[in-house]
């Protein structure tokens, strides 16, 4: 799932260092990589601790724990370095889940008879310092670029203009004013302070200043322009056909050295210097991989309908700071109870005398060993296996479900549901004959000891015996809800459902952090599938020994069963929710 703070993630993880160096001093002899070859499962997980590495057997049509234990442990190795879109790791595991696909005889359905789909470029400044008299000023280290794409404007040589006060509107002025200049912008007072203060509506800005060459902001006061880098990977989108405005932020002291002349004393309208140069950003292709295929219906009236069954296959890559493991579980464990979405860990005197009794219970355990791979085990490892393993079922059938199911592991869901958003952009199939959207994130977990997520007020809430929250399984179409709470009792599955972080307006936000929305902004009924958060969540713990495979397999096969239902009906289910704005903002 993605992390809401993944901006800020880095600065935690500095925080959680210095927490576990603190731990790690005393944490004992390192131990090497252990690999274990366990016999064949029965169907059910191993019982007591799982071991840090398996290789497990083949696996078979019906839906086990035993499979899933296969694959997980394989998606989710070190060797995969955490899976990170835009990275060669990423296309290794994504290159493990088509060949799955084509294994069970499932059709291709991504670009040009394949089974992938390319939804990512890296986006990467290719001219990117202006002059300023004889002052020569460098991306990232003097002003801050931001990539307007392809249609961007050169300004060289364009004079500056003063265009008012960010937020302000009354200052600014009229678009024939700034055509074919700089226009600069100022914050006001109460956010010169405000490290938060860039997060502004550009795209209103650049409307308002569209005739513009370039459009430049002040920074908060301190603020490095280092810290806004981008570039990197990104969603792939067209060429833009119409020109926009260059943009960049700039240090107060250089707004003024633009304008020359203090941007706190002139008027809107004030004409200053002419800025020289040019800020131009180019696109390469990046790895990173859809995978999508399709298990043909039987019915030939209903075959051209799809029920979609989606997965991500990333996470967050690893670090070059390693770790000592049981110091990041038992700090994350007891200070940060739910990995990410926990405020930064700085434990208490209380915690910390609780962290060195669980250390000290993982030492007689095993020996101490660094880590600095972030595996995604169940974010969203356990997801993407179970997607496989409910491919593998359906393959399995004598009879194919009427409707057609379409399986799609998106990548870059950690981005911003990149992927997610591509495929619906740029369909395979016919967008209107997808009837339903069940998505799988995050479901290997859910113990009675994991927090897995806050109630309105603030509670912590806990899993336990068969826990799994549903997300939006109301929210567009009230039969798809009933639907799965029916194929529950009917199938005598024994799952509690957790409905808490699905309310309207909860700050968790879960609604909109998971490749579901992207269907669902389309007017698809939506489910998304999750036991939840966890200490594990984005630390180097998320691992296949933590997996909870049992309730994996319980999950998988109410979504087998719920899928095999919704192909199966003789009408789409009801949409009898109002639809979302397409091109809106998620709101819960």
């Amino acid at each position: 799932m993605t992390d809401p703070n993944r901006t800020s993630r880095l600065g935690r993880s500095a925080i959680l260092l210095l927490a576990v160096a603190m731990l790690s001093a005393t944490a004992g002899a390192q131990e090497p990589a252990r690999s274990v070859q366990l016999k064949a499962p029965t169907g059910k997980s191993t019982k007591g601790p799982l071991p840090l590495k398996y290789v497990g057997p083949k696996t078979v049509p019906a839906i086990t724990a035993g499979d899933l234990m296969t694959r997980l442990y394989k998606f989710a190795d070190d060797s995969m370095m955490g899976r990170a879109a835009g990275t060669p790791w990423n296309d290794i595991g994504t290159a493990y889940i088509a060949s799955e696909f084509k294994r069970l005889g499932l059709k291709p359905a991504g670009d040009s008879g394949t089974y992938f789909q390319h939804p990512l470029v890296r986006r990467e400044i290719a001219e990117g310092s202006v002059r300023i008299g004889d002052r020569v000023l460098e991306a990232w280290k003097d002003f801050a670029p931001r990539d307007q794409g392809s249609g961007a404007k050169e300004f060289d040589g364009a004079l500056t203009i003063f265009g008012g006060v960010v937020g302000d509107t009354s200052t600014y002025l009229p678009a024939d004013a700034v055509a074919g200049k700089v226009v600069v912008l100022r914050l006001p007072e109460v956010m010169k302070n405000n490290p938060n203060a860039l997060n502004i509506n550009r795209v209103a800005v650049s409307r308002r200043y569209s005739p513009a060459s370039a459009i430049v902001v002040a920074l908060p006061v301190g603020m490095n322009p280092a810290t806004l880098r981008t570039g990197g990977v990104t969603m792939k989108t067209e060429d833009v056909a119409a020109p926009t405005p260059s943009w960049a932020y700039f240090t107060p002291a250089d707004i003024n050295a633009l304008l020359g002349a203090n941007a706190d004393s002139v008027q809107a309208g004030f004409t200053g210097l002419a800025l020289r140069g040019k800020i131009k950003f180019v696109s390469n292709p990046a790895p990173g991989r859809n995978v999508v295929a399709i298990l043909p219906g039987s019915d030939p009236k209903l075959k051209g309908e799809f029920v979609a069954i989606g997965a991500h296959n990333d996470h967050v890559g690893f670090n070059n700071r390693p770790v000592d493991h049981d110091s990041v579980k038992a700090v994350m464990m007891h200070a940060a109870p739910q990995g990410a979405d926990s405020p930064p860990a700085r434990p208490t005197e209380q915690q910390w005398a609780a962290i060195r009794v669980t250390i000290d219970s993982l030492r007689k355990l095993h020996p101490s060993r660094v880590d600095s791979i972030y595996n995604g085990a169940d974010d969203d490892g356990s997801g993407s296996m179970t997607l496989v393993e409910i491919a593998e079922a359906l393959a399995g059938q004598k009879v194919a479900p009427k409707r057609s199911i379409l399986f799609v592991s998106h990548v870059a869901e950690e981005l911003g549901l990149f992927g997610a958003r591509f495929f619906n952009d740029h369909p395979t199939v016919a967008r209107d004959s997808v009837v339903a959207q069940l998505n799988i994130d995050m479901v290997g977990r859910g113990g009675a000891n994991d927090v897995t997520g806050e109630g309105l007020s603030g509670d912590l809430l806990k899993g336990g015996p068969g826990y799994l929250q549903l997300i939006g399984s109301r929210r567009l179409s009230t039969e798809l809800g009933d639907l799965v709470e029916s194929v529950n009792k009917t199938k005598k599955l024994g799952i509690n459902f957790d409905y808490a972080l699905d309310a309207n307006g909860h700050p968790q936000n879960i609604y909109c952090r998971s490749d579901h929305y992207e269907y669902a902004r389309n007017g698809i009924p939506i489910t998304f599938f999750t036991t939840g958060g966890h200490a594990d969540y984005h630390q180097v713990t998320d691992e296949p020994q933590y997996i909870n495979y049992d309730g994996m397999a319980k999950i998988a096969t109410l979504i087998y069963e719920t899928a095999k239902t919704v192909a199966g009906l003789d009408h789409r289910v009801v949409v009898d929710k109002p639809k979302p704005d397409p091109n809106g903002t998620c709101k819960q």
